[in-house]
């Protein structure tokens, strides 16, 4: 290879560099990384892979154990949406996810920290997904005290979600249900 095609060949690849590098931003309060496995993985705001042109939080396996799982998740107060039922929607992609990702929803309430939960494990993407819509819809009881939701990923790869909504809806909305053995015994925060 001549000379001035090394340097030209080397100037774009840095330029592809910095461009990935600037195409990420930090990850916005008050999102945050929960899970069992929460340091093996690292979230962000990627401003290339996107539905809605504005940017999606990502979630990615980065280093360390690979068995559990990770979340990227909000907390809110269920205040106002007690004794409603309620979605979170997403649009959701994946890129080489080995085991399985999806959105999730938690309600807790006193003494109850799944007074509600659902996290997709029935309805898993694996592997590399384009981008679709996913939603998770569960009833907020009268004593309820907090709701979280996101997305988790369990094992590596990386998990995208953007142009999201919470919303309550009608009770003619079916309810998400977990497999009775699959429900988790605390929170899964």
């Amino acid at each position: 290879m001549k000379p001035l095609h090394v340097i030209v060949a080397a100037l774009a690849a840095t330029c592809l560099w910095v461009a990935a590098a600037e195409s990420v931003g930090k990850l916005p309060p008050p999102w945050f990384i929960g899970g069992d496995q929460a340091t093996s993985y690292e979230a962000g705001i990627d401003n290339v892979e996107t539905s809605s042109g504005k940017g999606a939080k990502f979630l990615r396996y980065a280093q360390g154990g690979d068995k559990g799982y990770a979340s990227l998740t909000q907390s809110i107060s269920a205040q106002r949406y007690l004794g409603q039922r309620i979605r979170f929607r997403a649009m959701i992609k994946t890129h080489e996810v080995s085991n399985w990702a999806g959105l999730w929803m938690q309600v807790q309430a006193p003494k109850r920290p799944n007074a509600a939960f659902y996290n997709s494990s029935d309805q898993p993407l694996r592997g590399t997904t384009a981008w679709q819509v996913r939603s998770v819809t569960l009833d907020v009881p009268e004593d309820a005290s907090m709701i979280s939701f996101g997305v988790i990923t369990v094992g590596r790869g990386q998990v995208w979600i953007d142009e999201l909504s919470f919303e309550i809806v009608g009770k003619d909305k079916p309810v998400d249900v977990m497999p009775y053995s699959k429900l988790p015994e605390k929170p899964i925060l």
